[in-house]
């Protein structure tokens, strides 16, 4: 059997809040517990030689959200691109910056920017919306998000079988690997167990 290439893995870090509660936490309180995962997932993407890795931070929806929740993720996405500029990347955050969602921090990063001598590209959606993508078509009939690359697999942490409108586009044809671990407690293991899943199963693209 021919191993699948995996050059872009999508990655939802779900779980902060059932992580936090279940520690004795306000909700708010877990969504700093999943910026050191994300720092370690990225560096072992890295060394395994993925091309391109996407994290889902928010969404337009998640804003709906109680204000104190939305502080702390909106917060956490920050603090995320600073922990990750520290590192050699191609940074692109996407999302609706015409909203006062969007943190104005990370409005210089909405185009493909080299960071710390560049390397693997690390996009990471920022009030995000599939809606919002799709109706913002470029000239040549493109998604706003065509920068962003076809996806191999996403992998979701927390348990649940949804999408949630990860990049509809790009996950046409991605495979899907659920880890029933919330994301605070993320294992490198975790990561092995995904790829070595992927690697087994028939990718065809339709064909």
């Amino acid at each position: 059997m021919k191993k699948n290439k995996l050059h872009h893995i999508g990655v939802i870090p779900d779980g902060n809040r059932r992580w936090s509660v279940a520690h004795g936490f306000s909700k708010e309180k877990g969504y700093r517990y999943g910026l050191e995962p994300g720092l370690r997932l990225l560096r072992l993407a890295k060394e395994y030689g993925i091309g391109e890795i996407t994290f889902y931070g928010f969404t337009v929806d998640n804003c709906k959200r109680p204000h104190e929740q939305f502080e702390a993720f909106r917060d956490a996405c920050v603090e995320a691109v600073n922990i990750m500029s520290c590192e050699g990347i191609e940074l692109l955050v996407m999302g609706n910056t015409d909203s006062k969602c969007f943190p104005e921090e990370l409005k210089k990063y909405t185009v493909r920017t080299s960071v710390n001598g560049g390397g693997i590209k690390v996009n990471l959606l920022v009030n995000y919306g599939w809606k919002w993508d799709l109706s913002r078509l470029k000239t040549d009939g493109e998604p706003y998000s065509s920068d962003i690359s076809r996806i191999d697999m996403i992998i979701r942490w927390g348990g649940m079988r949804r999408l949630s409108g990860f990049l509809p586009i790009q996950s046409v044809y991605s495979d899907f690997y659920v880890e029933e671990k919330l994301w605070p407690d993320y294992e490198d293991k975790d990561f092995y167990k995904a790829v070595e899943w992927y690697k087994k199963q028939d990718v065809t693209y339709g064909g």
